[in-house]
């Protein structure tokens, strides 16, 4: 194997999927990268064994062939060289020589038979939306994901088409996140998958990286044959994978097995009490209160009356903090207490000024959404104070 290129051409290929190289690997091979050079285009591939990446870029080759190094390495390495040099690699008995300049490195090398790959996957659903609709749909829920739970289907994110909606749900059993849009689907009932984690922010990472380069290209003038390009993915569904091809890039994931929770009996159909505040200024209260709320549990109680909601925090140094906020609210005065940190996560994710929270009693969940925007909503388990 032998082939040279600009080193932005490589660099952009390595930096596309190192992401998922293995820090601390129990097999030596997932800290290399497969090196695949066929007839002027080079593949580079990366895999944890539940996420996938490939990358294109076009390289000068003089001979093809395929082998691995180690990942970050190979990309510190092209990182460091001065803009547009030209690097050649070559395969030299068991060493992978990189030339770049006056410099030099040769790095170790595993066989490429013994690289991890995804095998072709058995198509079931075929989904086409545009980058930014399912970039949305991550951005509002992927921080509701739980975190190494022993309920491992929960460490994920539910992807669910029943024909006239698509949406995103996730949830670690303290609060959840939902955010669907209209989409029309030729598949009959209900298809849902569950994408882990890793799987979510790579897709996510790669998905913010093309719309920041489709964002930095010249305007297209429309109207012009190539308006509207370039801007959807097609996610293609199986029973163990999901995978979507994004620019030069080729993302894979394994998809969890087992049963997402039914969110629909979660979510408060028509709580009785509604508050409607302005977004920023109980986001700000929020979070001066939060200051002094306990460090581990971080809870916060909401009081609420007529037109003013009182937000109250205090810790075990017997510390306190108090905020008021006008709010539009008529019902009766109660009480009730929420972690913060979901709370302020909500908000986050709502767009417009003002936001909705739904209200039953001190014992219930909330409902928090932007007032006229269904789409989007949160709901946010009591803590009892």
């Amino acid at each position: 194997m032998k082939f040279s290129a600009e080193r932005e051409n490589i660099l952009a290929a390595l930096q596309a999927v190192t992401g998922v190289v293995e820090r601390r690997q129990t097999m030596p091979i997932l800290a290399n990268v497969l090196l695949s050079v066929r007839q002027g285009k080079l593949l580079v591939t990366a895999t944890d064994l539940e996420v996938e990446l490939v990358a294109e870029a076009r390289v000068d080759s003089v001979v093809d062939g395929e082998i691995t190094v180690p990942g970050r390495k190979l990309f510190d390495i092209c990182r460091s060289l001065p803009e547009k040099v030209v690097v050649q690699v070559s395969l030299e008995g068991d060493k992978v020589t990189v030339k770049a300049g006056r410099s030099r490195f040769s790095l170790s090398s595993l066989p490429a038979g013994d690289f991890p790959i995804i095998d072709e996957i058995h198509v079931q659903q075929v989904i086409e939306v545009g980058q930014d609709d399912i970039a949305r749909l991550i951005d509002k829920t992927e921080f509701s994901m739980a975190q190494q739970d022993v309920r491992y289907y929960l460490n994920g994110m539910l992807l669910e088409t029943d024909g006239k909606m698509l949406r995103t749900v996730a949830t670690d059993g303290h609060r959840l996140a939902m955010c669907e849009m209209p989409f029309a689907s030729t598949s009959a009932g209900v298809n849902q998958v569950i994408v882990p984690r890793k799987g979510v922010h790579e897709l996510k990472r790669i998905l913010n990286e093309v719309r920041k380069t489709r964002k930095d290209d010249a305007p297209v003038a429309e109207g012009s044959e190539s308006a509207g390009t370039g801007d959807r993915i097609k996610l293609t569904l199986s029973n163990n994978h999901l995978r979507a091809q994004i620019g030069s890039i080729r993302f894979t994931s394994k998809l969890i097995d087992g049963r997402f929770p039914d969110y629909s009996r979660v979510i408060p159909a028509s709580p009785p009490r509604t508050v409607v505040a302005s977004r920023d200024v109980l986001k700000a209260a929020l979070q001066r209160t939060a200051i002094l709320s306990n460090e581990k549990y971080r809870g916060i109680r909401l009081a609420m009356s007529q037109g003013l909601l009182k937000i109250q925090a205090h810790n075990p140094e017997q510390e306190e903090a108090e905020d008021e906020v006008e709010v539009n609210y008529n019902g009766e005065a109660f009480e009730v207490g929420f972690n913060v940190t979901y709370l302020l996560n909500a908000l986050e994710a709502i767009e417009g000024d003002q936001v909705e929270v739904g209200l039953t009693d001190s014992n219930s969940s909330c409902l928090v959404k932007g007032p006229g925007s269904p789409g989007a909503r949160y709901v946010v388990m009591p803590m009892r104070l």
